[in-house]
């Protein structure tokens, strides 16, 4: 019951839509009817509120983070099972018709809170990509694709493989994304 119980928890923690809401109770309005329709802070950025954009990220981060710390207080070793499901709540919300956001600022919590040395290598990447190339896009699926490698480096094959079916859903999640990418369409970071 206990692992069914903590997988219940990451979920509906993962699944909370902290920018959806932010924006809504600031009055900024739907955020699916803005940009593209995303409900993560790239695209809470793209309303223009730089402060909604910070919340939300850091409230995503957030919630990925607490579901694997709360987890280990209840059951050491049920850390990685929560930020499973955290993750995959974050992306299929059942209150959202499991239309949700793109796993990045989860994904970053739930790894700093796993193995710090796999967060930051997916903080500085995602940072670094992201300046050099102006789009969040490429910052987050550079940083979702080098974690993994990062848990391999340090002989952490169950965070490897955990972290590589991260990754692959991170790709999956910005296909919209990789076609817009190609065609040279994608937004920069800060246009509307």
């Amino acid at each position: 019951m206990v692992p069914a119980l903590v997988a219940l928890c990451g979920y509906l923690l993962g699944s909370i839509p902290f920018g959806l809401l932010l924006t809504r109770f600031s009055g900024a309005g739907d955020l699916r009817a803005i940009g593209s329709g995303n409900i993560g802070a790239t695209n809470v950025l793209r309303t223009g509120r730089k402060s909604l954009a910070a919340a939300t990220l850091i409230l995503d981060a957030g919630k990925g983070a607490v579901a694997v710390l709360l987890a280990e207080r209840v059951m050491p070793g049920l850390g990685v099972l929560a930020g499973v499901f955290a993750f995959y709540g974050h992306i299929f919300p059942v209150w959202l018709g499991f239309r949700g956001g793109k796993g990045i600022a989860t994904y970053l919590g739930i790894a700093l809170a796993l193995f710090w040395p796999c967060g930051l290598t997916f903080a500085v990447v995602w940072i670094g990509a992201s300046l050099l190339t102006r789009h969040s896009s490429v910052g987050g699926m550079a940083a979702s694709l080098l974690t993994p490698v990062c848990a391999a480096y340090f002989f952490q094959p169950g965070l490897t493989l955990t972290f590589l079916a991260f990754a692959l859903t991170v790709l999956w999640t910005h296909r919209a994304n990789l076609m817009r990418l190609f065609a040279g369409t994608e937004p920069r970071i800060g246009e509307r």
